[in-house]
């Protein structure tokens, strides 16, 4: 009985443990955008000061937060639509009807996640160049298709496999067309984990950095250019920079602390069966 008490003791401190070093960096983060700069670059670091709203100020002065804010919205949104409707019947195929090679072609599908993306800057941006793509909401919504299809179609995969055949085979013997049989079987059985994916891929998107400041610049730009551009030649102003930071991750943060639950409810789809 000692044991098992002690246990429970160790993971809760443990839990604990980790999830005050996860979240430790945001809250030094929010801290230090109430902070000075003098404050924010003092050397031992200050926990106790006293707080100002000027790195807000000059952030909203700055530049136009509703714009880059709109922008990431959009090109999250639509990118994850169109995501999740591509990936839809790739994963459908090929959780009911697999060939020889359809686990080689998840695997390579995957694989793709593994390269640098600067491997593939040059003939992106030229080809995005020629089709007039750069600084445009359409072509940045393409690249983050592309870039989250491999995690949406795997995670798709997995749930459809967890959705029993029978129910699909039953509907077929009811003379379900393949249109019908994924529009009023599989997805209403799948919507915890279509949920899930989607909630991800949106967050994956807001958070791309490496593309948004490489293809756009002022008219499709999302936050994360929003927060590139507070450092500046003459070096780096961490109170304004944290408090750029913290105005483009608060929309994020926010709807993912109201939506946790269908996260979760999504990832564990299909785990006790």
């Amino acid at each position: 009985m000692r044991s098992s008490l002690r246990e429970r003791i160790l993971i809760t401190v443990l839990g604990w443990l980790a999830a005050f070093l996860m979240f430790f960096p945001i809250f030094w983060m929010v801290l230090t955008g109430f902070k000075t700069e003098i404050d924010a670059v003092s050397t031992p670091p200050k926990l106790f000061f006293t707080p100002t709203l000027e790195n807000f100020e000059a952030v909203r002065a700055r530049a136009d937060y509703v714009h880059f804010a709109l922008n990431s919205i959009i090109i999250s949104v639509a990118a994850t639509a169109l995501s999740i409707l591509i990936a839809v019947p790739a994963a459908y195929a090929m959780a009911f009807f697999p060939k020889k090679r359809t686990k080689d072609i998840l695997l390579w599908m995957l694989s793709t996640k593994m390269m640098p993306a600067v491997g593939v800057l040059v003939p992106i941006y030229l080809l995005a160049k020629d089709l007039g793509a750069l600084d445009t909401r359409w072509g940045l919504i393409l690249i983050y298709v592309l870039m989250n299809l491999p995690i949406v179609v795997w995670m798709l995969y997995t749930f459809f496999k967890e959705v029993p055949k029978d129910i699909l085979e039953a509907g077929r013997m009811d003379g379900a067309k393949p249109k019908q049989e994924v529009w009023m079987l599989l997805l209403p059985l799948s919507v915890p984990g279509i949920a899930s994916t989607a909630l991800l891929s949106i967050i994956l998107c807001w958070n791309e950095a490496f593309w948004s400041l490489n293809l756009t610049s002022s008219q499709a730009a999302p936050l994360t250019t929003f927060i590139a551009s507070f450092s500046a030649p003459e070096g780096l102003f961490w109170a304004k920079l944290s408090a750029a930071s913290t105005v483009a991750i608060a929309p994020i943060l926010i709807f993912g602390w109201m939506s946790q639950r269908q996260l979760v409810r999504g990832l564990t789809f299909g785990a006790v069966k």
